[in-house]
């Protein structure tokens, strides 16, 4: 006969649920980025991995004295006396917000229209607007090379409605950069905000009605404050992969002001400068975290107000 309480029994289920999403952090986030800093610290070297010291274990002590001696700062000293490093940077925080904003305008109003639809279109909408990811992102960005090169469809279409003389040129130009960026991030800006929009309480909107407040006023005083969760949400999901994005600027855009994605791509494939290119990216993790960090904030600060 099982002594064991049913209460019991069913804490065990529980507290499994609860773990797993701690191990899959550890296995998959809290080790690759310890793998990460460790290299971050080390030296290119001709051998294989391409960076010393490397951790041997067999060597007893003095293989671990002989590691942590090897372990020095000078990937990081060179991020910061580089000014290439700062200004592809900046570049790239430039272009992601910008490409945020123009998400943000765009989405939003795909978003609310989608709310205001009859609930058998939504999900066809919904699927829709997820086509994008669908596809691989190097098919994608392939296929508007193939629009937006001089003979391409976008200046066919443009000279065949007579806007443009001469065929403008898109590709190696930010504007093709941003086209890139706004097309590939366009669900992940919509749905966030979709999900919130159709949680709020048409009853307040009635109310405001009701109480002879124009559409646009109710908007402004109510729509948009209590969507703004799924704003930050959508927002943070898109700065952050713009940010270190590498395919869409290396295909669409200019190699003489490379983005921070190219510059990781380059020092690891290019140049085999592993701790370099390592250092890289963890200077640009450590700069992503801070938004991150104000959004679990305001999360949680929002499920606070909510209970």
């Amino acid at each position: 006969m099982n002594s064991v309480p049913p209460q019991q029994r069913r804490a065990w289920p529980e507290k499994l649920a609860v773990r797993i999403p701690y191990v899959w952090l550890l296995v998959f986030f809290v080790l690759p980025l310890a793998m990460l800093l460790r290299i971050s610290l080390s030296q290119p070297a001709r051998a294989q991995p391409p960076y010393a010291p490397v951790f041997d274990l067999t060597a007893g002590w003095h293989g671990i004295t002989t590691f942590f001696d090897g372990l020095s700062l000078d990937n990081y000293r060179l991020l910061g006396s580089d000014p290439l490093y700062l200004v592809a940077l900046l570049k790239s925080v430039q272009i992601a917000a910008f490409a945020t904003l123009l998400l943000l305008l765009i989405g939003y109003p795909i978003a609310y229209g989608i709310t205001r639809m009859p609930r058998r279109a939504r999900a066809v909408l919904i699927a829709l607007v997820m086509v994008p990811l669908w596809t691989a992102p190097l098919i994608r960005t392939y296929a508007w090379m193939s629009i937006l090169r001089p003979d391409g469809s976008l200046n066919w279409l443009l000279l065949t409605l007579h806007i443009v003389a001469t065929p403008p040129l898109w590709l190696t130009t930010d504007a093709a950069i941003y086209i890139g960026i706004v097309y590939s991030h366009l669900p992940l800006m919509v749905l966030p905000l979709y999900a919130t929009l159709q949680k709020i309480d048409e009853r307040l909107i009635e109310a405001a009605a009701d109480l002879g407040c124009p559409r646009w006023r109710i908007f402004w005083q109510v729509t948009l404050p209590l969507s703004a969760p799924g704003v930050l949400a959508g927002a943070l999901l898109c700065f952050i992969p713009a940010v270190g994005e590498f395919i869409v600027p290396d295909l669409l855009g200019s190699l003489q002001t490379p983005m921070i994605g190219q510059i990781i791509w380059n020092a690891f494939f290019a140049n085999v400068d592993w701790p370099a290119a390592a250092a890289v990216a963890a200077a640009l993790f450590a700069f992503l975290v801070a938004p991150l960090a104000i959004f679990l904030h305001q999360t949680m600060r929002a499920v606070e107000r909510a209970r």
